[in-house]
């Protein structure tokens, strides 16, 4: 069972920046792939971005602003978050998609990222 533990939600003003971090653990597995979503309230859960054998992929809304790396050795993927606006004020999910020993999709418990003056 892979655990994922997110860190980094914070409140911000508009301009700022933010980084994200989720470490996986528990046990022996192998991840395809890393990814970060975020749901506003009353929105649906939507992709942020994604890291799959070092190659990454934006949503519009954040490309050039955000930045997403992963850390094979330590299982952990981050999100660096400038220029921050108040419409990505949003709870931030970590995703991680193993293949081994199962194929599964494992969530963290989300970490709230408000950008506020």
């Amino acid at each position: 069972q892979v655990r994922l533990v997110e860190s980094g939600g914070d409140l911000v003003q508009p301009g700022g920046s933010l980084r994200l971090s989720c470490a996986a653990s528990g046990g022996t597995f192998v991840i395809n792939s890393m990814g970060w979503y975020r749901q506003a309230p009353g929105k649906q859960r939507d992709l942020v971005a994604v890291i799959i054998s070092g190659v990454t992929n934006y949503a519009a809304a954040v490309k050039g602003r955000f930045t997403i790396s992963r850390d094979n050795a330590e299982n952990t993927v981050y999100l660096q978050m400038n220029s921050l606006k108040p419409e990505d004020t949003a709870v931030y999910y970590c995703s991680v998609y193993t293949i081994a020993p199962i194929r599964r999709t494992y969530w963290g418990q989300g970490t709230q990222v408000t950008v506020s003056s």
